[in-house]
């Protein structure tokens, strides 16, 4: 049996990321300071070592990107590109390009802030178009999966209800912070739904083939946890800012 060149790239990349995690440990396994500060976390802090060795592994990236004079704006418009891409190839098939791509577009999004807050560029406008881009981003990326799945009974049923969960999430936060109060938790956030989706496309193909499973089910599998997830999310949002704005007078 012949294996498919995507699933040896991945094979790779999976072992040298696993190599490289005990050097992370041995190097002294430090939380990033801006994750740190802006209360980053993963899995509502039980992947937080998965967070802080990834930005750890990413280093080198912001370091090559401050020298050479890549601005936050470039890998806005990279991260935008790359996850339209994700949701054309989601759509077309091909799920390990599409996985790759997600991958790609989360360290340019990383990137993109990281470098903003070193060089002091952060403003009002960068975080405009970076949400407004992300917003983009997951709603190509969820249309894709809606026509991958759209032969099975529930595939676009899922799909749309994982996309409507992820921006109403969204949405929430953002209405929040306009009314002063700063929600940032929840079981199904933005780096979770990336984490999941890259995984879903990067892996299924490798299950498809190895277990005999019809191409696409591992993704609907996931795709159904982030609909139920992300409502769970939205709903824990939408109380603890009511609590917090407290009740107010019926017009």
């Amino acid at each position: 049996m012949k294996i498919p060149v995507s699933l040896l790239a991945f094979l790779a990349v999976l072992l040298s990321l696993l190599v490289s995690m005990p050097v992370y440990v041995v190097a002294g396994r430090r939380r990033d300071a801006d994750q740190e500060g802006k209360g980053g976390q993963l899995f509502g802090g039980t992947g937080d070592f998965l967070l802080h060795w990834f930005m750890w592994a990413i280093a080198p990236l912001t370091t090559a990107s401050l020298r050479l004079g890549l601005t936050p704006g470039f890998y806005n418009y990279l991260g935008l590109a790359l996850g339209l891409g994700a949701g054309v190839f989601i759509g077309m098939g091909h799920l390990s390009l599409g996985g790759w791509a997600i991958v790609l577009c989360g360290v340019a999004d990383i990137l993109d802030g990281r470098i903003a807050r070193l060089t002091g560029v952060a403003s009002g406008y960068g975080d405009f178009i970076d949400s407004t881009f992300d917003r983009y981003v997951e709603v190509a990326a969820f249309l894709g999966f809606l026509v991958y799945l759209r032969h099975e009974p529930w595939g676009p049923f899922v799909a749309a209800a994982a996309m409507g969960g992820s921006l109403v999430v969204s949405y929430a936060r953002a209405r929040g912070e306009v009314l002063g109060v700063l929600c940032t938790g929840g079981l199904m956030q933005r780096g979770e739904r990336l984490v999941l989706t890259c995984l879903a496309c990067l892996v299924d193909p490798a299950l498809s083939l190895g277990l005999g499973w019809p191409p696409g089910r591992l993704v609907e599998g996931v795709l159904a946890l982030i609909a139920v997830a992300t409502l769970v999310t939205a709903v824990h949002r939408t109380i603890w800012i009511a609590r917090r704005l407290g009740p107010q007078r019926t017009r």
